[in-house]
């Protein structure tokens, strides 16, 4: 697996992982079911602490990306998380475009015509 860090980033080293990990789950470099490196290794292979690692670790799993077997490692989940999470994606970016126009001045009517149109093409 191949993560690079940035200790200069302002990025924390363990958003860093996640990132890293999530971008290779969405890109499918890594697979469901498949196991990731133990996070003994992984910090060792990085030169960081197991602790951020874990840390990773888990935020991957709350957020639905790994499965975590005690005592036989780490996995990734299946495709549902990665459509979820890219539901997520489209939605904040929906989010942001509504209240762009709100902030414009446009009515709901307004906002859903111009959605409308945008699907025809």
């Amino acid at each position: 697996m191949k993560i690079i860090i940035h200790h200069s980033s302002m990025v924390p080293i363990y958003e860093q992982l996640v990132d890293q990990i999530k971008t290779m789950i969405l890109n499918e470099e890594l697979n469901p079911g498949e196991i990731l490196p133990s996070v003994r290794g992984l910090a060792k292979e990085l030169k960081i602490s197991a602790l951020t690692v874990k840390k990773s670790y888990d935020t991957l799993e709350a957020e639905g990306f790994t499965i975590t077997v005690h005592g036989k490692g780490t996995y990734v989940a299946n495709r549902d998380a990665k459509l979820q999470e890219q539901q997520k994606e489209i939605e904040a970016e929906f989010e942001h475009a509504i209240e762009k126009a709100r902030r414009y001045g446009m009515t709901e009517e307004d906002i859903r015509a111009v959605f409308d149109l945008i699907m025809e093409e």
